[in-house]
């Protein structure tokens, strides 16, 4: 009975065994998952003075000071936090394009720094420049 119904000959399996490659793959994200947190950087540092070449400044640059004391300035007029955008507004002339030059007192955090910039960006200017010692008139 060649061809019958019982016959000892086995099927071919077109499936791939993909096991082994999970396998692979499980491994891959476990060692992943331990690497990345590794790659992280949390170290506190003191930002050197900066040795870059100065940019181009404009002809009347518009300065905003912090000072120690947190009080912020506008060129030489004091500027109180609620009269920032309207101060803003009239040095720039209403320019929204204007680069705002911001210079900070040393002793102030750096989340200070930021929440001022904060405060310039929410009133509409995003053209912010940090203002820093050049490593010539550094102490």
């Amino acid at each position: 009975m060649a061809g019958g119904l019982h016959s000892d000959e086995l099927d071919e399996s077109h499936d791939i065994n993909v096991t082994p490659f999970i396998d692979v793959m499980l491994v891959l994200l476990i060692i992943f998952m331990v690497a990345a947190p590794l790659a992280t950087v949390d170290v506190n540092v003191d930002l050197p003075v900066s040795g870059g070449a100065a940019s181009s400044r404009p002809d009347q640059p518009v300065w905003l000071t912090v000072g120690p004391d947190l009080a912020m300035s506008l060129g030489n007029d004091p500027v109180g936090e609620g009269a920032l955008p309207a101060a803003l507004e009239t040095a720039t002339s209403g320019d929204r394009e204007a680069r705002i030059f911001l210079r900070a007192d040393r002793s102030i955090a750096y989340g200070e720094v930021m929440e001022v910039m904060n405060r310039v960006r929410d009133a509409g200017w995003t053209r912010i420049a940090l203002v820093g010692l050049d490593q010539g008139a550094a102490p």
